[in-house]
């Protein structure tokens, strides 16, 4: 990876992108300390240190912020309202036959799509940003209030403010996700996200650190935590070396192709191979099942702490980040959006078709159906294989917090997930960015 970074940063184009990249990046991280207007500051940090020791799902949307919505910044929203769009305009493009012909109707279709995806975003912003601001107004630290204003026209005027000053930083960022993707090295939301993510990573070491400190306050747990942090750094490591490891892990479909002539030459004959990888949906599964599954916080924010009582106390302790139910949605939908996400990308009838049309056969399968079906089955396996991978990276931090108490180290596997396909997917970008520019190399 460094000798990629090193490569591309000899070429001059691609150092203007990775600069001007960099540069965004700098503009996300000021824009995530930038205060929104009529908000106590100090009471909400107080207020977001206590939920983060609960490792709720608020904790993982302030992870995904990079630290923005714990301070109630003009970036508090990060890119989860455009994930969500994104996830949405996916499932309509499935459902609506109108949409899923203007997704095949090439570029001027996707950009179509890209444009709805906007309004989408927007609107998720503004129902996600209203959301927060009731929970804002609801709640208190330690009795200090968090909205400055909560009475008559100024309460008003306070709220369109704050909620206007929320979707204005979601249109915000997602236009900075596209400025990467036109102008910089690609991968725009990604890269916003792999940098909130890398920006919560002190708070990490800092919550490492205290359980040390506990542990030397109170003897009675010196050898368990002495023990668990230097473990949670092994496994840190050895997830890291799995995703890698599995992020380049493929299966291999032989192909045997005929030979013909063309004139007075002999085409074909050669044998080869369709690379299927294991990992093929990435990180996006789990950052939709995680998307999805941050609804009923979504929920929360509107109901505030003064009704957390009853069947809705019930409810959200259900959907706690801790709990068992949490953990089995969460495994489910991974899997679900596993194969969704491999069904769009893959068409076993068109691949088959495909290699009718160009004389290629997989040896022992017969053209036609029975090529689609062993293709489909090929795929459901190893898709299964990679959805199980995501699964248990996914879930190892919540069991590990189970077993520990270090329940507000549950999102490493989230986070870890989300860094290493991110950074191994933007340096293959640039690779193949750094081979268009050098193909003279390879007609000589």
């Amino acid at each position: 990876m460094f000798k990629t970074l090193k490569n591309a940063w000899g070429i001059p184009d691609l150092r203007k992108k990775i600069l001007f990249t960099l540069f965004i990046i700098m503009v996300f991280r000021f824009g995530a300390v930038i205060p929104v207007p009529f908000l106590n500051v100090t009471a909400l940090k107080g207020l977001m240190n206590t939920v983060d020791k609960t490792g709720s799902a608020l904790s993982y949307l302030d992870m995904l912020s990079g630290g923005a919505f714990a301070n109630g910044t003009l970036f508090a929203m990060s890119v989860t309202p455009y994930i969500n769009s994104s996830i949405i305009m996916q499932l309509l493009t499935v459902a609506i036959p109108a949409l899923e012909r203007l997704a095949k109707e090439g570029e001027e279709g996707r950009k179509r799509i890209a444009t709805y995806t906007r309004y989408v975003t927007v609107a998720l912003g503004l129902i996600q940003g209203t959301a927060y601001y009731f929970y804002l107004r609801n709640s208190s630290y330690q009795g200090t209030p968090i909205a400055k204003y909560t009475k008559g026209w100024q309460e008003v005027f306070a709220a369109f403010v704050i909620i206007m000053v929320f979707t204005a930083g979601t249109a915000l960022m997602m236009w900075l996700g596209e400025q990467i993707n036109q102008h910089g090295i690609g991968n725009g939301i990604s890269i916003l996200l792999f940098a909130g993510i890398v920006a919560r990573m002190p708070h990490t070491i800092n919550l490492l650190g205290q359980y040390i400190q506990a542990a030397n306050q109170d003897p009675s747990s010196y050898g368990k935590y002495y023990f668990f942090v230097p473990l949670f750094v092994i496994v840190f490591l050895i997830v890291i070396w799995v995703i890698v490891f599995m992020n380049d892990a493929e299966r291999r479909i032989p192909v045997q192709y005929a030979k013909r002539m063309v004139g007075r030459k002999m085409y074909g004959g050669q044998s080869s191979h369709i690379p299927i990888k294991v990992g093929m949906s990435g990180v996006m599964p789990i950052i939709f099942a995680s998307s999805i599954l941050s609804i009923p916080s979504t929920i929360q924010l509107f109901l505030g702490q003064r009704v957390m009582t009853g069947f809705w106390k019930s409810f959200f302790d259900a959907f706690s980040t801790t709990g068992v139910l949490y953990s089995l949605v969460y495994f489910l939908l991974i899997i679900m959006f596993a194969y969704f996400y491999v069904t769009i990308q893959y068409n076993p009838i068109e691949m088959a078709n495909n290699l009718r049309q160009n004389n290629g056969t997989i040896p022992g399968i017969r053209p036609g159906k029975p090529t689609s079906d062993y293709i489909a089955r090929i795929l459901s396996k190893i898709t299964l294989i990679g959805a199980l991978f995501l699964a248990v990276i996914a879930l190892l931090p919540i069991i590990f917090g189970a077993f520990t108490g270090m329940h507000n180290m549950m999102i490493g596997g989230t986070s870890i997930l989300i860094l290493v396909g991110v950074a191994l997917e933007t340096v293959k970008q640039m690779e193949s960015q750094m081979m268009m520019r050098h193909y003279k190399g390879f007609l000589d």
